[in-house]
């Protein structure tokens, strides 16, 4: 079964029409390849596949500007990260070729990929990519999106047992293969170690010492850790909203696991039951709930924040659009009511409204700045 991915296919269009190349970076098995696919399919042109995970395509590209540089119409190059050494020879091609199209597939972020900012700035556009989201499936689905997580493979399984296992493999290929092709040399399991505990501290602040003392590291090696699980778009780190205030603001991010399957696995939550009785159930429902909201608005890690004063006022997520100030809360709750906190939020944060995020089905208003919002209403806004 293959869902087609309309909203990114409309976005690599109209990035193309501003930049020769065009990035699309997220985690392995989100289904890059496959939107790479439909895209070529879509455009009808002659289209050139070089993945750089088969042998095939890494002999083809032992010469890559003789192999590339007579090719027309589009070239996809799958796996970046594992060659950044063409990103000089890309230049060179595109500024050649400027007809020529160059759709570029990483596992990576941009920090990881720093060669490709450098050699091709202003020249390249960049689309992260997630999992499935939920504008693209039935209001039905939702429970399943929730516990299976977004990558294709996890949510289309026959089995919530067959699902999990995918899961688990995808963890353990992820440490052992993927981070070392990275050329970052941390010991697998200690990696694993580090992800399962950062499991305790999601949709909290992140507290670099007591982690490392959990696991006799200090903290500047744990920050580097959490670091390099978020190039890799498996954790998200919100950072603090800061403004001119006199309150005290907390100053630490916030880290979320960016795909709610890989979350219940880390803490061995199968089926719906599991999840449903597990004391982390809140927690999971806001990353879900926030991670949907970032994907709806187009948010960019660089335009998420949160805000939190010592006294306990918060707001768990706050974006800038169009010069207006928007905040975003996710509550596990069959029927939210306006809080001091939200109240806080709305006068200090001057925002234009607050949207409230919650599983039942129904939306109303709490204030005329404040509304609860079903998630599968999310789409409407």
């Amino acid at each position: 079964m293959e869902i087609k991915r309309y909203k990114e296919l409309k976005l690599l269009e109209q990035r193309f029409k501003e930049s020769p190349a065009v990035a699309i970076l997220g985690p392995r098995q989100c289904g890059k390849t496959t939107l790479a696919h439909q895209f070529a399919k879509e455009n009808n042109a002659e289209v050139h596949f070089f993945d750089l995970e088969d042998p095939r395509s890494l002999v083809r590209l032992e010469n890559p500007l003789f192999a590339l540089e007579s090719l027309k119409g589009t070239i996809v190059i799958d796996e970046i990260q594992r060659r950044p050494d063409l990103f000089p020879v890309l230049r060179v091609l595109i500024d050649k070729n400027p007809k020529t199209k160059y759709l570029i597939l990483g596992s990576a972020s941009r920090d990881l990929l720093a060669q490709s900012s450098e050699t091709l700035a202003g020249r390249i556009s960049y689309v992260e990519m997630g999992g499935f989201s939920l504008d693209l499936l039935s209001e039905k689905d939702l429970k399943k999106r929730w516990l299976r997580g977004g990558f294709p493979r996890s949510f289309l399984a026959k089995s919530d047992a067959g699902s999990f296992q995918w899961r688990k493999d995808f963890v353990t290929t992820f440490l052992e293969r993927d981070i070392p092709n990275l050329g970052i040399q941390i010991p697998a399991e200690m990696l694993r170690r580090f992800w399962m505990m950062v499991a305790h501290y999601h949709g909290q602040i992140f507290n670099a010492s007591a982690i490392g003392n959990s696991l006799a590291i200090n903290d500047t090696t744990a920050r580097r850790y959490l670091d390099i699980l978020s190039a890799t778009f498996v954790l998200r780190q919100v950072q603090p909203w800061f403004y001119n205030t006199k309150k005290r603001l907390v100053k630490r991010p916030k880290v979320y696991f960016r795909d709610s399957g890989l979350f219940h696995t880390l803490i061995s939550a199968m089926t719906e039951k599991d999840l449903v009785a597990h004391p982390k159930l809140g927690a999971s429902w806001e990353g879900f709930a926030l991670e949907e909201a970032i994907e709806h608005f187009n948010l960019s890690q660089e335009e998420v924040f949160f805000w939190a004063v010592h006294t306990g006022a918060e707001c768990d997520l706050v974006f800038s659009k169009r010069g207006k100030t928007w905040g975003i809360e996710a509550k596990f709750n069959d029927a939210p009511t306006l809080t001091k906190s939200m109240q806080s939020a709305i006068e200090e944060l001057s925002l234009e409204h607050l949207w409230v995020l919650y599983p039942g089905k129904d939306n109303y208003p709490l204030s005329d700045k404040a509304t609860v919002v079903s998630l599968p209403n999310l789409k409407s806004l």
